[in-house]
């Protein structure tokens, strides 16, 4: 049985607690895979090292913010049929439809990347 571990600090981990959870197909209730389950000291690190990732006081402007979602929108576009297959074992959806989620991901993504301009037009 796969078994999903934990993606920490850009490395995978077991993780040390032994314990796992099933994780089920929607589509056909079967179980697909298992993921690690994390121990409450593992979860504190992982907070931590999420909280050091972006310092305070460092906020990328809305332009570079903007710039690193039109790079994941790429990233979308590049992995869409992947994308719609994850969806699709992971909610029971027809790929298709799960497809459809994606482009619907798509647009919100879109008007994101658009906000830097809009945020213009509205400052006197």
């Amino acid at each position: 049985m796969k078994t999903l571990p934990h993606y920490l600090n850009g490395e995978f981990s077991a993780g040390n607690s032994q314990r796992t959870s099933p994780v089920y197909n929607p589509a056909t209730d079967e179980q697909s895979a298992q993921v690690a389950l994390a121990t409450a000291d593992e979860t504190r690190e992982a907070v931590r090292i999420a909280e050091e990732a972006l310092p305070p006081g460092l906020k990328p402007s809305p332009l570079k913010r903007a710039r690193i979602l039109f790079k994941f929108k790429a990233l979308v576009e590049e992995h869409t049929d992947e994308l719609a297959r994850l969806i699709s074992s992971e909610h029971g959806k027809v790929f298709s439809d799960a497809k459809g989620e994606v482009t619907r991901g798509l647009e919100v993504v879109e008007f994101a990347c658009g906000i830097p301009h809009l945020q213009r037009v509205n400052t006197p």
